[in-house]
Formats: C-alpha cells, sequence, structure tokens
C-alpha cells in the first residue's frame, strides 16, 4: 500500500527524447523537412528565408518586408488576403528576425486546399502598395518618436550599436530611414530573397501524402528561382572596446541600465555551459541578481541577463530600470555579483536547483509536435546536429561548482562589459 506520509523519491530529469524530420529537397531546390503528428488535426507551413543584406546593411528594409509581404498582391488586396484566411479559420503570420525572414501559415488539415493557394500567391506576387507603405511609414514613425522618450529604449539602441555597429545587429530605426523606405527597394529586395533556392519550408502537424502533394503541386511545379543566385556575405564587426556610456536625462525618474558584450554562440562548445551559469547569475526569477537587487535592496522591479545565440555572432547582457538615485548602488551590486561569481564556488543545492529548472523548462517547452519543429530550427539554422541536444543535456547535468567558476573566469567579466546608462548616473 501506498505510505502517503512520505514524499516520492527525487531524481534528476534524464535524456530528451527529440522528433526528427523526415527531409525532402524539391526540384527547385527548395528544402522541406515534414515532422508528422497523425492525432494533429492542424497544419502548420513554415517558409523561413535566409536575409540578405548589400551595403550599407538596411535590417529595416527586412522588417518593412517582413510586415508588408501579405498587404497586398497581383490577385488579392490585403483585405481579401485576410478574409479569405480568416474564413477558413487560419492564420498567416510574417516573422522577422535578425538573420532570417519568416511566413506561416496555420490551418485545419481539412482547409488546406482553399488557404494555400493564398500563401502561394503572397509568397510569389507581393506588390507593397504605395499607400499601405504610406501607412505602414506614418504609423511606424509615430511609434518610434515615441519609444524615443523613453530610456530603456534609448539604452538598448546604443547597447547594440556599441557591441555591432553598422551591422545588421547594431543598426536601429530613425525617422530618417523610415522616409527613405520606398516600393521599389522593397520590390527588389523581395525579388531576391523570396526564392525556393534561399527558402527553408518546415511542415508540422497531420502531413499527410494529400498534403505533401498538394504543397508540391504549388511550390515545386510552379515556384521558379529567380535568373540571379544570393550570395550571402557575414557582416563585418568593429573590434570590440568595453566602454562606460552615460546619456544624462535631468528630469529622469529612472536610469536605463544596460550591461554586455559580443561573445560565443550557440556553434561554441561552451554555450549550454554559459547558458547555465547565466542562468543561475541573472537568468531566471531565482538568479542571483534578482534576489540581491531586487528581493534584497529592493532596487528594481526586475533585472536579469541573458546570453543570446545569433548566426554570425553572440551577445551577453545584463539589463534593468531602477530609480535615479539608485543607479550608482545597482552598478556596485552588479560589479559585486560578477565577483562572487568568479571568485566563489556556488554550493551544491544552487546547481541542482538550476539544473531542475533548465532541463524542466527544456521538456515543458516540448509540448506538441510544433515545438519539435521550434527545436529543430535553432540547431538546423545553426549549422548544427541533434547532437546538440546531446551535448546540452549532458553539459547541464554534469555542471559542478568548480565548472561554474572556470566558465564565469573566461566569459563572465565585469570589466570586460560595455556600459549604457540613460538617466542619471
Amino acid at each position: 500500500m501506498l505510505n502517503r506520509s512520505l514524499a516520492p523519491e527525487r531524481h534528476h530529469i534524464q535524456n530528451m527524447s527529440l522528433i526528427e524530420p523526415e527531409k525532402l529537397v524539391f526540384d527547385n531546390g527548395l528544402k522541406v523537412f515534414v515532422f508528422r503528428a497523425e492525432d494533429q488535426e492542424l497544419v502548420k507551413a513554415e517558409f523561413v528565408f535566409q536575409n540578405h543584406f548589400v551595403s550599407p546593411e538596411n535590417p529595416l528594409l527586412h522588417t518593412c518586408l517582413s510586415h508588408m509581404v501579405k498587404e497586398g498582391t497581383h490577385t488579392r488586396t490585403s483585405a481579401q488576403i485576410a478574409e479569405e484566411i480568416d474564413f477558413y479559420g487560419g492564420y498567416l503570420m510574417p516573422e522577422y528576425s535578425f538573420d532570417h525572414t519568416a511566413v506561416s501559415l496555420y490551418t485545419l488539415t481539412k482547409h488546406l486546399g482553399a488557404v494555400l493557394p493564398v500563401l502561394y500567391d503572397v509568397l510569389t506576387n507581393a506588390i507593397f502598395p504605395e499607400m499601405e507603405l504610406e501607412t505602414y511609414v506614418r504609423n511606424n514613425s509615430q511609434t518610434l518618436q515615441i519609444s524615443l522618450q523613453k530610456n530603456d529604449y534609448l539604452a538598448r539602441r546604443l547597447f547594440y550599436k556599441q557591441l555591432f555597429g553598422a551591422t545588421r545587429y547594431g543598426v536601429t530605426p530613425t525617422i530618417e530611414a523610415y522616409d527613405q523606405l520606398n516600393r521599389e527597394d522593397l520590390m527588389a529586395l523581395y525579388k531576391r530573397q523570396f526564392q525556393p533556392a534561399n527558402a527553408t519550408l518546415i511542415l508540422s502537424g497531420n502531413i499527410t501524402p494529400e498534403v505533401l502533394l498538394q504543397v508540391r503541386a504549388l511550390f515545386e511545379g510552379q515556384w521558379l528561382n529567380g535568373s540571379d543566385g544570393l550570395t550571402v556575405v557575414a557582416p563585418e564587426f568593429p573590434y570590440f572596446a568595453a566602454e562606460l556610456v552615460v546619456e544624462n536625462k535631468p528630469d529622469a525618474l529612472q536610469s536605463a541600465i544596460r550591461l554586455g558584450m559580443p561573445t560565443i554562440n550557440r556553434t561554441h562548445a561552451d554555450y549550454p555551459a554559459v547558458q547555465f551559469v547565466n542562468t543561475l547569475f541573472g537568468g531566471y526569477f531565482g538568479s542571483r541578481l534578482m534576489r540581491n537587487i531586487r528581493e534584497d535592496k529592493g532596487y528594481t522591479y526586475s533585472i536579469g541577463s541573458a546570453s543570446a545565440s545569433l548566426k554570425h555572432s553572440g551577445l551577453f547582457t545584463v539589463a534593468t530600470e531602477v530609480a535615479v538615485e539608485s543607479t550608482q548602488a545597482t552598478l556596485i551590486e552588479i560589479e559585486r555579483e560578477f565577483s562572487n561569481l568568479r571568485n566563489e564556488l556556488a554550493s551544491d543545492q544552487e546547481i541542482d536547483l538550476v539544473k531542475n529548472y533548465m532541463m524542466g523548462s527544456m521538456l515543458g517547452s516540448l509540448e506538441s509536435i510544433f515545438s519539435h519543429a521550434d527545436k529543430f530550427k535553432s540547431i538546423y539554422f545553426s549549422g548544427l546536429s541533434y547532437d546538440y541536444y546531446k551535448h546540452y543535456s549532458a553539459t547541464i547535468q554534469q555542471m559542478t561548482a568548480s565548472r561554474v567558476q572556470d566558465i564565469a573566469l573566461r566569459y563572465f567579466d565585469y570589466d570586460k562589459l560595455t556600459k549604457i546608462v540613460v538617466g542619471t548616473l
């Protein structure tokens, strides 16, 4: 008989089971990865395009392209596109990131034949109408003017500029840049970038043989590449030097603080260990930064750190907002936490807590076939295999106090961070 007075035995989370896709390559060069789940009545078709930049790099053109691509085609207005998708309960969503632009369609399997031609029309016949472009520029210019009054937004702009300069990772929008957007540049980028040879299609859900036939009929049989091949060039980053950058706001009630530096990305063997140390330091609600600066000192409502992977780089950052009278004290406490991380061994209890948090978060993120597809995207677009997740799990499970200190000494140095303060120092 079960003795309910005894707590269940605890044990560490072990290996994860990840679903791997079936790979296809269409005759036009389109790479297709299929994640099947027969119990789903939903299909997600996600087209991911590698972003193409010319010099000087202008990421604003890509964000505009992502937003405007479903605003009209040769045969459909933006209203007609929305009405056709909505009528069948579907959802069409463009997305932009530093390195890729994606267009995703969600639909019930039984309605795929009705909405797939709309997606094809968007990917091959977009026209970027002048009226919609003018609305986009006007709305985003107004939003930017409001954002430029916010200290946290200004700190973020200065931060990325310090780290990455005039590259796709460092350039941020300006009113002048919005005014320079034009339909000709958008069409030129669209024609270069939205080609099957520059695309990856990730199909997930109830992908039956009939679904694949419908996809092939449009996106293999009819979709042709342009005459010019794409040459993808990596950005040239400026030399990085740690600096203190202060933008004084005498009337500010709060200071926005952002610290950080370029660092390794997911392709480096140490990346999972860096993520572990970052989580312990400032990457979750129970982290050291939160316990000290929020819970103990009460300087802020929220503070955190992050280690992010980009295609051509990586970054580490600490961000918070505090009352102006606490700016100096907050920086002192952040520096103290860096010193403790590097010079004192973490307790076994703290390390076990972070292990369970990270492994639990990973398992918790695998609730459906669509999240398995997301895990695949993370490694595929980094040029990695599923061995990365084996390495990730093993690294997290094998972290020790001495390993945490070793990683901290190599990658977590307060003196090597750029420090941005917008407000009052």
